[in-house]
């Protein structure tokens, strides 16, 4: 629903093997910078949008938003009202697709014959391979890429030195860097089939080292702790959700990227919830009790969208400075 970003939410891993909807009617229209690519690549399958500007106008511009689609293979189709597409994707949930210049019988039955993201782990399809540093500052964090941003990144390198592990970096393996703290990244996809993460994490957070996740990590972090999870009808994607603090009663306006959900009830033994949407009251955040852990289900690093949550990195590093 954002405006701007295009190409931040284009290659922001957390879109792995989905088809983007962009509601703003002119999509391309200050090109393409390489400085604000989220990751190595995009992973989308695919865009849909209603006007692909032919011409960008950005002084930071270096190529245009056709040209990297063409570049990186990733299919695209223009002249779409996209606003009624959203609303029937509103109602119905979110559904296999398929475009293309073949019949419409073809294209009827490539999208009856997709398989969707159901049962995937793309997690796996989008994890660093080798582990590797970012930043020079005092706090050594380790970051379990299953899915990492790179603006997240940028967050984090003002104040640490960032080590990126691999999703399937064990627990013992994080441990031996003695962290500060570890960050739980955001990510595609279901959390249920990242085989492994949850004992990682337990044995991490019962090590006693602080821990701070955002989307997929969040997920990640309640699903260690015994929580259910939930697939949304249509999941939750642009950068207007408002979320209210349930610490401060302040509401924030935040970017998020999600289909799956913690169902907070599940937790209520170990967990306190800590921030919920006030669109359909799920639940946006939450803390473990005993524990240095805490999470939230949104993007506070907001790339593209509003900066009000940026403060949790500050609430991660002050929480590792008191360690």
């Amino acid at each position: 629903t954002a405006s701007t970003g295009y190409q931040e939410i284009l290659t922001d891993p957390s879109y792995a093997g989905q088809i983007i909807t962009f509601t703003s009617p002119h999509i391309g229209n200050y090109g393409v910078v390489a400085d604000d690519d989220e990751a190595r690549q995009p992973f989308a399958r695919g865009i849909v949008v209603r006007d692909l500007a032919r011409r960008r106008s950005s002084w930071r511009s270096t190529d245009d938003l056709d040209a990297l689609l063409r570049r990186q293979g990733v299919p695209g189709i223009a002249g779409i009202d996209t606003r009624r597409l959203t609303r029937v994707l509103r109602v119905a949930g979110a559904m296999p697709g398929a475009f293309g210049t073949a019949a419409e019988p073809v294209l009827r039955a490539a999208a009856a014959a997709e398989r969707g993201t159901a049962g995937v782990n793309l997690v796996a399809q989008v994890t660093t391979a080798q582990r590797y540093t970012v930043g020079s500052g005092a706090l050594s964090v380790v970051a379990i890429d299953y899915g990492i941003k790179q603006s997240i990144l940028r967050c984090m390198a003002a104040d640490a030195t960032v080590h990126v592990l691999p999703a399937q970096a064990t627990a013992a393996e994080v441990l031996q860097l003695q962290p500060d703290g570890v960050f739980l990244s955001n990510g595609p996809g279901d959390p249920e089939l990242v085989t492994g993460a949850p004992q990682t994490i337990r044995e991490i957070v019962a090590a006693g080292v602080p821990v701070f996740g955002i989307c997929l990590g969040h997920q990640l972090l309640a699903l260690a702790h015994g929580a259910r999870i939930f697939k949304l009808p249509f999941g939750h994607h642009g950068a207007n959700h408002p979320v209210r603090n349930l610490r401060t009663g302040r509401v924030e306006i935040t970017s998020q990227n999600h289909n799956f959900c913690v169902a907070p009830e599940s937790l209520a033994a170990v967990a306190d919830v800590t921030h919920i949407n006030l669109n359909d009251q799920t639940n946006e955040g939450l803390r473990l009790r005993g524990r240095r852990a805490f999470s939230v289900q949104y993007h506070p690093e907001a790339g593209p969208g509003p900066h009000d949550a940026r403060y949790l990195f500050a609430e991660f590093f002050g929480m590792l400075q008191a360690r």
